[in-house]
Formats: structure tokens, C-alpha cells, sequence
């Protein structure tokens, strides 16, 4: 089945094209014939880009003022004769969408229905940047391609299996009740393709496994992982919470907050970007959000994005014994994400005294661990592997795309 996936945010679409079946399934062996990006939606020099599968790249600027728009064109271009993708729509037989907050009422993909689009839609209040995009995009592809099912994959899905002394603030249980002020966690294609694939590397079953994953990019988080299913994980309520990440502070006081909003004369807008977009990496450093550039600057003796990038890696070491103590041991420590998949030394750093708790790498195995590739790093003496897995939630959602339609996966 050729499953076409779709991230929709507020101005830009991006997309991918997955063959799948139960048997490429089993065989990890699902092709993606395509991937591409429509950006700057909204405006008359929107670019598209299309990468097919071995072949060359198609780039294209044009006038995109919607995302019906933007959709039309992306099934225009993966049919058009230059790419060779598809022969015609007809070829796409489903469309797969992430949904950024399924909140208590989705704890797995489902079928988009009227009802479940009324779901997402009351969701919206709990991601307000991303949920009314993410239903936007459905509503274009679905008034595009009609006749071929669409399937709804969320984020905060894999992490419903949290329990409520996890889950729950220290907060009045009554604003829980009234407004499910809860920990909700994300990156949940990612962090459950990552327990998918561990228990390929480790050669045992998912269901005999404790795991730490940990997702490492400009959003950035780690899971608990107990026998197969989410535990805890480090963000809440929103993606604020947890690691310190490219733009966003993650934890901080809350007191702190109020008290330069009153210093500042910060609006809640303001705090609000302030945290999210204006902090991190980017904040301590006052050079970049990007982990490479950074540790190309601290090689030239910049104390700043040292600072930054010893502030990321002291807060993924101290998840991970956190972690570790949650689960009472575990098999391994998985990384993945842009900076866990391809910078050895952060890897090493985030690492770095944790053997008496029987985790330790092996410094050439991890340098070399740079190419996309699944990779052991772990030394020989460890008790807990290392692992790097490159992350697919691409994948993910077209295989729960196509497990729903063919009724393996019951919404």
C-alpha cells in the first residue's frame, strides 16, 4: 500500500510517500519513494521541494496560499513526469496524518472519522499552535483525495500508558478534573520506533525490555520505557517541560517566570516566546540553537557555547539515572534525533560517569556511529548497551496508517 504522510504546520507541509505491507512490515523493509517540504504557505514564493527515491531533486517557487493549495501540488508533483513517483493519484491508497495531542481521549492512531475529528478538534485547546493545522491539512487532503482513507497518528499517544503518580502535578486534583492539567509527554512515534527497533538490535522482545530513549534534537526528550510502554517521560504538559533543548529552556521555576515577567515588564506573550523560542542552547550560547556549530565554537575556546552544550548534556545524564532508578535498571539507553544519531561526543558526554551504573561506551564504536546507521556503542564490560538508532515516525504513521485500514489496529 503506498501511504502518504503528512505534517502539517501553521505555514508549511511536509510529506512523504512509504510503501508498506505486513509483510515489509516483518521485513523491515517499507520503501520510501519520496519525501519533500511546501514552505511559505501564505505567500507568492513558496517553495517546494521534492527528493525522490535516487533521483534527482525537484525544487519549485510558486504562489501557495493555503494548504489545499499546497496538498494539490504536492499530488501535481509526485505525479508529474519529471519525478516518476506515482502514475496518478489513484496510486495513493491512504493518507496518514501526525496529530501533535490526541489528550486523554486518544491513546492510539485511529481512522478519521466526523466524531474522531471532533476529538482533535476539542484537543485544540491543549495544543492551540498545532492541533488546528494538523485538522487543517486533513480537511485539505480529504476534500483532495476523498475516496482512500485517512488516518489521524498522535504524538502523545505512546505515553497514555503513563501512570497517574507520573502523569499528575503536585497540583489541586480539581484542576486535573477541570482542565486535565496533566503531563502528556511527545515524540511519541519517535521514542515507540526506537522501542521497535531495539528489540531487533538486542535480539529480544520488546515485552522483556527496559529501555531509555532518548530523542535528541532541537526538541529534545527522554522516555522511560517498562516492558514495552511509556512509563514517564520528560515533557508535560506542553514541550516546554524537561531537557534543556535548541530554543526552549525546559525546566525552570515557575516562580522564576513571575518574577522576570515584573523585572522584564514581559507580557505572557513575551514570557511565553521568551522560554520557547529566545532560550535553550540558543539562549546560553547567544550564538545558535544548532548543536554542530556549537561544538565547532567551543573547539575554538568559546566558554559560551561550552557552557550550553555542558547545560544539555548534564540534564540528558541526570535523566537517564533518573530513569534508570524508575526502572530499576535497564537493558539499554537508546539515542536517536538529529544530535543523538550524529554527534559522538555529545553522546559521550551525556554518558560520561554513569558506569557505576553499568553504563559505558566504547570511544571508536561511538565515533564512528556517524553515519544514519543502527550501531552498538556500548563497551564490553557495560551492563546497560548503548545503542544509536536512527528514528523513521514517518514510518510509524504509515504503518498504523495501513494497519488501520486493513483492521490489524482497531481505533
Amino acid at each position: 500500500m503506498k501511504v502518504l504522510v503528512l505534517n502539517c504546520g501553521s505555514s508549511s507541509v511536509k510529506y512523504q510517500l512509504i510503501e508498506t505491507s505486513p509483510e515489509r512490515i516483518d521485513a523491515n523493509d517499507d520503501a520510501t519513494l519520496a519525501r519533500g517540504a511546501v514552505e511559505r504557505i501564505g505567500t507568492g514564493s513558496a517553495i517546494h521541494t521534492l527528493q525522490p527515491t535516487g533521483r534527482e531533486r525537484i525544487r519549485r517557487v510558486s504562489e501557495i496560499l493555503e494548504h489545499k493549495v499546497a496538498i494539490a501540488d504536492i499530488i501535481r508533483l509526485l505525479t508529474d513526469p519529471d519525478a516518476q513517483v506515482v502514475s496518478g493519484p489513484a496510486d495513493i491508497e491512504a493518507v496518514g496524518h501526525r496529530v501533535v495531542h490526541g489528550g486523554e481521549r486518544f491513546a492510539r492512531s485511529a481512522l478519521i472519522t466526523p466524531e474522531v475529528a471532533q476529538g482533535i478538534e476539542e484537543c485544540s485547546e491543549l495544543a492551540p499552535l498545532h492541533n488546528p493545522h494538523n485538522l487543517s491539512g486533513w480537511k485539505a487532503a480529504r476534500a483532495i483525495l476523498p475516496d482512500v482513507p485517512h488516518a489521524a497518528v498522535f504524538d502523545t499517544a505512546f505515553h497514555q500508558t503513563m501512570p497517574a503518580y507520573a502523569h499528575l502535578y503536585g497540583l489541586p486534583y480539581v484542576l486535573y478534573t477541570r482542565h486535565h492539567a496533566r503531563r502528556y509527554g511527545f515524540h511519541g512515534t519517535s521514542h515507540r520506533y526506537l522501542v521497535w527497533r531495539s528489540q531487533a538490535v538486542l535480539g529480544r522482545r520488546r515485552e522483556d525490555t527496559k529501555l531509555v530513549t532518548c530523542h535528541l534534537g532541537n526538541g529534545a526528550s527522554l522516555c522511560a520505557v517498562d516492558h514495552g510502554h511509556s512509563v514517564d517521560t520528560t515533557m508535560g504538559f506542553t514541550p516546554l517541560e524537561g531537557l534543556l533543548m535548541g530554543t526552549r529552556s525546559g525546566d525552570v521555576d515557575p516562580s522564576l517566570v513571575f518574577h522576570l515577567m515584573h523585572k522584564e515588564d514581559l507580557t505572557e506573550h513575551q514570557a511565553t516566546a521568551m522560554l520557547n523560542k529566545h532560550s535553550g542552547l540558543y539562549g546560553v550560547s547567544g550564538i545558535s540553537n544548532d548543536m554542530a556549530q556549537l561544538l565547532a565554537e567551543e573547539g575554538k575556546g568559546n566558554e559560551r557555547a561550552r557552557l550550553a552544550i555542558d547545560m544539555f548534556c548534564y540534564r540528558v545524564r541526570k535523566g537517564i539515572g533518573a530513569y534508570l532508578a524508575a526502572l530499576g535498571g535497564a537493558d539499554a539507553i537508546v539515542f536517536s534525533g538529529g544530535i543523538g544519531e550524529n554527534a559522538p561526543a555529545v553522546r559521550a558526554r551525556c554518558v560520561a560517569g554513569l558506569r557505576s551504573l553499568g553504563v559505558a561506551l566504547d570511544a571508536a564504536k561511538n565515533d564512528a556511529a556517524v553515519q544514519g546507521r543502527e550501531a552498538d556503542v556500548s563497551a564490553g564490560d557495560a551492563t546497560v548497551r548503548t545503542l544509536v538508532i536512527p528514528t523513521n515516525e514517518e514510518l510509524v504513521i504509515a504503518r498504523d496508517t495501513l494497519r488501520l485500514v486493513l483492521g490489524i489496529l482497531t481505533p
